[in-house]
């Protein structure tokens, strides 16, 4: 385990305590783990298993994700701080058991400074692998799906109230897409979605209406709700946009700081993505009762919206500072 210096190129690089490369020969293995800022607690994050085309964007994906989740742990009032492992591989083509256990072995290496769990590109057979050589690994995605689009679902409600009535568009139909389909669904709502896997669509059929993936910004829905892939919106996009309203579970959602004032100044209400989707934070590092905590979603937006009313200011910079001011005031 490397550990990195010297990353002040990187505009992601937020004064993070620490970032790791990981090489293993035998397997294969080339990783990066990030720590953000470990104030509130422990550094906490999933790990990404992704085809980067680069050393530089995988990266700059670790950089921006670990201080997300500082954000977000902030915000949801978690005692942990922010991390994040993004593996660099085709899961499809690379992923081996033995790849999986020797970044296990390098988790371990942080002695419980860095606790992780499933993201895109790992499956519930893989966090098996991890956690049978690591006791730094969290809960499985099909545990913690619900409760993250549960967590979407009470952000949507600061917003419009009664889901009844209204009309989404959910792009990415997997473990949160999903049951975030299923609870507006049961609650009234019509569903527009989208996903680039026959499963997914295949499963989903019943509560929605499918679109072209391409296509499924661009629809005139009430909320639309990204739940794929980050880095979606950009000046293209949100010229695009059929809705007025932006709140979903996926990560990293804005290409960079400045969309977030580009939404505010054409009228679009965004949900910041570490507000939304906190549900499944919060069931993965919390014990007991968690659907209260995942209830307070719905208080925290209402908090940014008013907010950012109240100053003229986009949701995202409103969102950024009071996380910020929560984790200064923990130094």
């Amino acid at each position: 385990m490397k550990h990195l210096t010297f990353l002040e190129r990187f505009s992601e690089f937020d004064d993070h305590e620490l970032v790791c490369e990981i090489k293993d020969k035998g397997t294969g293995l080339h990783a990066y783990i990030a720590i953000h800022n470990t104030n509130l607690g422990p550094a906490t994050g999933g790990t990404r298993f992704f085809f980067y085309k680069s050393k530089d964007e995988a990266l700059a994906d670790v950089l921006r994700l670990s201080k997300a989740m500082t954000y977000k742990c902030a915000l949801a009032s978690v005692p942990y701080g922010g991390g994040k492992g993004v593996i660099i591989g085709d899961p499809k083509k690379t992923k081996t058991n033995e790849l999986l256990k020797a970044y296990a072995k390098a988790v371990n290496e942080l002695k419980g400074k860095f606790t992780t769990g499933e993201d895109m590109g790992l499956t519930e057979s893989d966090i098996m692998v991890l956690s049978n050589e690591s006791k730094y690994i969290n809960g499985r995605g099909s545990e913690l799906g619900p409760f993250a689009a549960l967590g979407v679902l009470k952000a949507i409600e600061a917003v419009i109230g009664k889901v009844e009535g209204h009309t989404f568009a959910i792009k990415g139909l997997g473990k949160v897409g999903f049951a975030l389909c299923k609870l507006i669904y049961e609650r009234g709502g019509k569903i527009i979605g989208a996903d680039i896997e026959e499963k997914a669509i295949e499963r989903a059929k019943k509560y929605v209406e499918i679109v072209d993936p391409l296509e499924i910004h661009k629809q005139r829905v009430d909320v639309y709700c990204p739940c794929a892939l980050g880095n979606e919106f950009n000046e293209k996009t949100i010229d695009e946009l059929g809705s007025k309203i932006i709140c979903g579970a996926a990560n990293n959602q804005l290409v960079s700081p400045d969309v977030g004032e580009k939404l505010h100044k054409k009228g679009i209400t965004y949900i910041p993505d570490y507000v939304a989707n906190a549900g499944g934070l919060i069931r993965a590092v919390l014990r007991g009762n968690v659907n209260k905590r995942i209830n307070e979603i719905k208080d925290t937006t209402e908090k940014i919206l008013n907010m950012a009313r109240e100053n003229n200011k986009s949701t995202s910079i409103i969102a950024d500072d009071l996380a910020k001011k929560i984790i200064n005031e923990n130094k």
